[in-house]
């Protein structure tokens, strides 16, 4: 197939195959990784890229802030150790939030695919450890250095050779030493897998590169993306969001321009960066702009380099979406992962018919750790990220979905799970009534947790939490979602972010908030406000006194 042109119906058979190939090395990460947000909820990336450092194709599971700024980072690697020095074998790793995922806690490992002799493409994959030392899961620290080991760009792998310098460096600056080495391995596992399959795809369509097939992938993707956006109205719209921040509220403003040549979204009048770890790199800022773009625009277009570049972001140096080293960066997610709501009220004055209310957006996670026995060759005490999340915002045709992660995609921790693996029980963890916003087409609900310690012994959380002062809004006549509550049952409020005690004793109440609703909520169908009512979603008094349900209908 080398010396003939691949017709167009080859090609796609082999982009069908290259999808298939990352969505294995994908899954091998999910089955092998160490940490709960990787094997229970995958939080992770997986993809292939050509010599060019382009990415072909992602994996299916996995989330948009891994993926979409793992696709800048390849090329970051490639400069800095370069084609030419690198030999089968090889593998490097990176947590810089700057030219990796966006925080210490994302490693990032690049892998070259050699067949022939002959480097052919590159693979990739990032995913989420649970600790990596400092000042441990949460928005405290006051630069990046505080938030745990930094690693720049080393080998990880020298010819197949391991780098137990760096790992003895891994191991010594986390409290789970077990779990973090752990999770090192299954990255690099993962590529080999993609190497390997890969090299059998080329054997089976007798390739001796990629780069046919390469070009063929980016320039269909991108030219499908340009016809979409040709569809749509030309100008630019605005819109600002008001968020909780950490010690003040935070302004995210955004002006999005279609145009012929793409979609541009500008953050300038954005908040400026704040003394705590919720900053957001630009990388970071980039992904799930792109996600909440190619989501109202090109949902069916796979995502890739092609797919990925007529999307293109701005944010002013300085701002809180264009962080500089050092600030601290480590819940960079409690902002970033608003920014696709923040771009679909520009769509919404656009394309009104094709764009949800705003929803809970962040994830309400729970960053748990606590002292139980361990050490000289097991963990130092217990750290855990339980994750959990509020509701969707309504969409135009149908209601938003409840405790659902948009737009991160993570799955929830099953609590059987967490209870497994932490000193904790949890007492309660049920759909939150009323939560979603009223309209025509409701938000989705958030829920309602209940944790205690059963061993006695306090327990900190390290919040990092938002929508408990700004929930979200509601549209064209629909009502705001409920705002996120932090507290424990004997009624004092926590705060929404920050690490605090849990006393002995003491139950921690999360309410995770809801998403917001989408026109009237007297034109909402009678028969879908039962459905809620007789499923307790709404309560009789939300029934009545919003819905407008006749009383005799209600009792």
């Amino acid at each position: 197939m080398t010396e003939k042109m691949a017709n167009d119906i080859e090609l796609q058979i082999m982009w069908n195959r290259l999808i298939s190939v990352v969505e294995e090395q994908a899954q091998t990460l999910l089955r092998t990784a160490f940490s709960s947000m990787v094997r229970e909820a995958g939080d992770l990336s997986a993809g292939v890229f050509d010599r060019q450092g382009r990415m072909l194709a992602q994996a299916v599971t996995g989330t948009p802030g891994h993926v979409n700024s793992m696709a800048l980072s390849v090329k970051h690697f490639i400069d800095h150790f370069g084609l030419e020095n690198m030999k089968p074998g090889d593998a490097y790793i990176t947590n810089d939030p700057w030219l990796g995922t966006g925080h210490l806690n994302d490693f990032v490992v690049t892998t070259p695919c050699f067949y022939k002799g002959k480097l052919v493409g590159l693979f990739s994959c990032t995913s989420h450890l649970t600790d990596i030392g400092g000042i441990g899961f949460g928005p405290d620290a006051t630069d990046v250095f505080m938030e745990g080991i930094y690693i720049p760009f080393l080998k990880l792998l020298d010819q197949g050779k391991v780098n137990e310098t760096l790992m003895a460096m891994i191991r010594a600056n986390t409290r789970l030493p077990i779990d973090t080495v752990g999770d090192v391995y299954s990255l690099a596992a993962c590529n080999d897998i993609g190497c390997q399959r890969l090299i059998e795809m080329m054997k089976e369509f007798d390739l001796d590169d990629l780069d046919q097939l390469a070009d063929h992938i980016i320039n269909r993707s991108r030219e499908a993306v340009l016809a979409e956006i040709a569809k749509l109205p030309k100008g630019s719209w605005s819109n600002t969001m008001v968020t909780d921040g950490y010690d003040e509220p935070i302004v995210l403003s955004a002006t999005t321009t279609i145009s012929e040549n793409g979609i541009h979204v500008d953050y300038t009048g954005t908040s400026g960066t704040v003394r705590r770890g919720i900053n957001v790199p630009l990388a970071y800022t980039t992904a799930y702009t792109a996600f909440g773009l190619g989501c109202v625009v090109a949902a069916t277009v796979p995502n890739n380099a092609g797919s990925l570049e007529p999307l293109t972001v701005s944010a002013p140096e300085n701002s809180i979406l264009n962080a500089q080293k050092p600030a601290p960066v480590l819940l960079r997610h409690v902002i970033g992962q608003m920014l696709p709501d923040v771009i679909f009220g520009c769509l919404r004055q656009a394309i009104p018919d094709r764009v949800p209310a705003e929803g809970a957006s962040c994830l309400w996670n729970l960053n748990v750790r606590g002292s139980v026995k361990g050490g000289e060759g097991g963990n130092y005490g217990f750290m855990m990220t339980v994750t959990s999340n509020g509701g969707t915002g309504a969409r135009p045709q149908s209601d938003g979905l409840s405790a659902t992660a948009y737009p991160s995609g993570v799955k929830g921790t099953p609590i059987e799970i967490a209870e497994q693996i932490t000193p904790l029980i949890f007492w309660r963890k049920e759909l939150r009534p009323d939560s979603g916003g009223a309209g025509r087409t409701r938000g989705g609900l958030g829920q309602i947790i209940e944790i205690e310690s059963n061993i006695g012994e306090p327990f900190e959380l390290l919040a990092g939490f938002d929508r408990v002062e700004y929930p979200a809004r509601g549209c064209a006549g629909g009502q705001n979602g409920a705002n996120g509550v932090v507290a424990l049952a004997s009624g004092k409020k926590l705060k929404g972010k920050g690490v605090q005690l849990v006393p002995p004793g003491e139950r921690l109440v999360i309410m995770t908030p809801g998403g917001g609703g989408m026109g009237s909520p007297k034109e909402r169908d009678r028969e879908a406000v039962l459905r809620d009512l007789q499923d307790e979603r709404i309560t009789p008094e939300t029934a009545k006194t919003v819905y407008g349900l006749e009383t005799e209908t209600v009792s």
